[in-house]
Order: structure tokens, then C-alpha cells, then sequence
């Protein structure tokens, strides 16, 4: 089994923001609408959505307000255990995991870095 076999492509990209009102209020103006919205541990989240591409947004007050400030991509995955199997076989770093209680169900996931030390997270719906 392989990355592409269980992966469906993306499912959102990350972004922190230290105004989660004004960040909504500028995406909703470039036709994206709140999909899903709470407070996760005193932290406000917010996924915005454009037909298929979806922001989630997260108030931590740390967002660097620099180009390039974007936190992490997220991989939909159909198994994200296999998808954890297959990153600890290729001795990829994973610094995160988790569930985590979006959506209907909740989500699972895990995130590594990449070569840039960009952050990749695998992300299942439950």
C-alpha cells in the first residue's frame, strides 16, 4: 500500500490568525462561506469553504501576518492508521496526532514534516 492508494486528495489548509472575525469577514467577501465553526479548547475555529478548497482558520494569537504565514496542508485519507504505518516506514518526523472534534463524526489525524520543514497533515473523518 502506498500514499496514493489511501489518499483522496486535499482537504484543507491551515491558517492561524490572531482576528478570527476580520479573517472571515475578508474570506466571505471572496465567496467563501463558514462551513463549520467552534470553539475547540477556548480556541475559536472556523473552516471556509470555496467549492473544494477549504481554509481552516484557528484564533491562537500567533499568527506571524507575514507572507508565507499559511501553518499546514491537509491530505484527506481513507485509513489514517495505514497512512501513520507507511510514514514511520519511510522514518518521516511526526511532531502531532490526535483526534480532534470537527465536523459530525470527529477527525484523526497526524502531522509530520516535510523536507522544507513544512508542516503535512493526514486528516480522517471519522
Amino acid at each position: 500500500m502506498t500514499f496514493k492508494d489511501i489518499s483522496t486528495g486535499l482537504q484543507h489548509i491551515g491558517m492561524p490568525t490572531n482576528d478570527i472575525e476580520k479573517t472571515i469577514r475578508f474570506y466571505e467577501a471572496l465567496g467563501f462561506e463558514v462551513a463549520f465553526r467552534m470553539n475547540n479548547n477556548g480556541e475559536e475555529v472556523a473552516f471556509l469553504r470555496l467549492g473544494d478548497l477549504t481554509i481552516e482558520t484557528y484564533q491562537n494569537f500567533n499568527a506571524a501576518e507575514v507572507n508565507g504565514a499559511w501553518d499546514h496542508v491537509a491530505i484527506n485519507v481513507t485509513d489514517v492508521d495505514e497512512a501513520r504505518r507507511l510514514a514511520d516506514d519511510m522514518g518521516l518526523e511526526v511532531i502531532e496526532e490526535g483526534e480532534l472534534p470537527f465536523w459530525d463524526n470527529g477527525v484523526k489525524y497526524f502531522t509530520c514534516l516535510g523536507p522544507n520543514r513544512e508542516k503535512v497533515e493526514f486528516n480522517q473523518y471519522l
